[in-house]
C-alpha cells in the first residue's frame, strides 16, 4: 500500500498528548507574528490587547464547560492549579481528613498531593488498581469513600487505559459524604462533553494540550462560586485583587470572583499561542469529532485483537475515552515499535509495554490500517 505522507496527519495518533489540526502551525505563527508586533511597539498599547487575548482564552474554556462567569481562570499545569485550590481551602476542609484519589491518577498531581500531607494534615488515600486490572473500579473508590474523605480527586479519564470514570456516580456519592469533588478532565476536554454544572462539581483542572490542540503551559483551574468565597489562597499578589491597582499595602481584599486565584501579573504567552486552536475547535462539531473518533477506535480494536494483542482499555467504548490502549508483549519492545512507526509516518507513544494509540481529527481510515500493518509486520518478524 502507499504510505502516508510522513507529516499530513492521517498517521497521527497522539491526540492524548499534543493534538493537532489542519494549519496548526500557520495559525500558531500568525498569532505570534501578531502578538510580537503589538508588544514589540515602543508605545503603551501592549497590557490592554494582552490582557483581552488571555480573557478570550478564558472565555473559550468557560464556554466549553459551561462553567459560571468568573469561575475559570489560567495556570501553568494541571499541577499548578490543583496546588492552587489545595492551598487555598480552609484548613478544616482537610486537616485530620482524608483526600482520596485513584491509584491510576495523573501521577505529578499524586506526586504533589503526597508532599502536601504533612504541611496541610491530610492523609492520602489512593484506590489501588485490583490484581491483573489496568484501571482503578469505580466500585473500589466508592468502597473506599466514607464521611471522613475531605475531598475526593477525581480523574475523569486515565491517561494509561483511557478508562472513562461514572463522574455521575462518583460525585453523588462524594455529596451524600459530604466531601469536596474535584476532577481532572484532561484526557478527555474536547473530545467528550463535560459540564461542570451536571453534575456540579467544586472545581475542575485540565490543559489546552491533547484533544484541544493548544500548547503548553495553557492550564486552567475553574471554581465552583460558593467555594471560591471559602478559599484563600496563599500566593497572592496584586492580580488577586477586585482592583490590581489598588496599592495601599494595608488595604488587600481578594476579589470576590476567581480572580482571587491569580496573582502577580499574568503570564499570557500560553494563552495567546493557544488561542488559535481553541477558536478553531469551537468552530467544530464535538459530535462529529467524537464519532470519528469512536468508528477509527473500533477499527483499532478490532485490528489489534485479530493480532492477538491484549487491549488494555475498556471494550465498551461507552466506558472509556478517545485512546485504544495495548498491553505489548515483552519480546516487543516498545522503543523498536515506536521506531518502527516513525519510519513510515506513523506517530504514537507507550508508556512501558502500554502502547497509547489516539486518532483524532486528521487520522484516517488509511492511517489506522497502515498502522494496523507494519504491527502485524513487527509482529510476524518476532515469531
Amino acid at each position: 500500500m502507499t504510505d502516508p505522507t510522513p507529516f499530513d496527519g492521517s498517521g497521527y495518533f497522539l491526540y492524548h498528548s499534543i493534538g493537532q489540526y489542519p494549519g496548526k502551525a500557520a495559525d500558531l505563527a500568525a498569532a505570534m507574528t501578531a502578538f510580537g508586533q503589538v508588544w514589540g511597539r515602543a508605545d503603551d498599547g501592549q497590557w490592554g490587547p494582552a490582557l483581552d487575548l488571555r480573557q478570550r482564552f478564558i472565555d473559550r474554556w468557560r464556554a466549553l464547560l459551561n462553567a459560571p462567569e468568573g469561575s475559570v481562570t489560567t495556570a501553568e499545569s494541571v499541577t499548578a492549579a490543583v496546588s492552587a485550590l489545595v492551598t487555598a481551602l480552609p484548613e478544616a476542609a482537610l486537616r485530620g481528613r482524608r483526600l482520596l484519589i485513584a491509584g491510576d491518577c495523573f501521577p505529578s498531581v499524586h506526586f504533589l498531593l503526597s508532599g502536601l500531607q504533612e504541611p496541610l494534615g491530610f492523609t492520602l488515600d489512593t484506590v489501588p488498581l485490583r490484581q491483573g486490572t489496568p484501571w482503578v473500579e469505580d466500585a473500589d473508590i466508592l468502597a473506599q469513600w466514607g464521611p471522613d474523605v475531605g475531598l475526593a480527586m477525581l480523574t475523569w479519564i486515565s491517561s494509561t487505559s483511557s478508562h472513562r470514570s461514572d463522574v455521575a456516580a462518583l460525585v453523588a456519592h462524594g455529596r451524600a459524604m459530604g466531601s469536596l469533588v474535584g476532577v481532572d478532565i484532561t484526557q478527555g476536554a474536547g473530545l467528550l462533553p463535560f459540564d461542570v454544572t451536571e453534575p456540579a462539581v467544586d472545581f475542575t483542572v485540565s490543559t489546552s494540550l491533547k484533544w484541544m490542540c493548544g500548547t503548553p503551559g495553557a492550564g486552567i483551574l475553574h471554581v465552583a462560586p460558593d467555594l471560591i468565597a471559602r478559599c484563600t489562597p496563599p500566593l497572592r499578589g496584586w492580580f488577586s485583587q477586585d482592583n490590581p491597582f489598588r496599592w495601599t499595602l494595608d488595604t488587600f481584599a481578594y476579589a470576590p470572583d476567581i480572580r482571587r486565584f491569580d496573582h502577580g501579573t499574568p503570564g499570557v504567552m500560553a494563552a495567546v499561542a493557544s488561542l488559535p486552536a481553541l477558536d478553531w475547535h469551537a468552530g467544530q462539531d464535538m459530535a462529529d469529532m467524537a464519532a470519528w473518533n469512536r468508528h477509527l477506535c473500533a477499527q483499532l480494536q478490532a485490528g489489534a485483537e485479530a493480532l492477538g494483542l491484549t487491549l488494555v482499555s475498556p471494550r465498551d467504548p461507552d466506558r472509556r475515552g478517545g485512546s485504544i490502549m495495548l498491553a505489548l508483549p515483552p519480546d516487543r519492545p516498545a522503543p523498536d515499535l515506536l521506531a518502527a512507526f516513525r519510519a513510515e509516518g506513523l506517530w504514537a507513544d507507550a508508556r512501558s509495554q502500554t502502547l497509547r494509540l489516539s486518532p483524532g481529527g486528521m487520522t484516517t481510515e488509511a492511517g489506522v490500517a497502515h498502522l494496523l500493518e507494519v504491527l502485524a509486520r513487527q509482529s510476524r518478524r518476532r515469531t
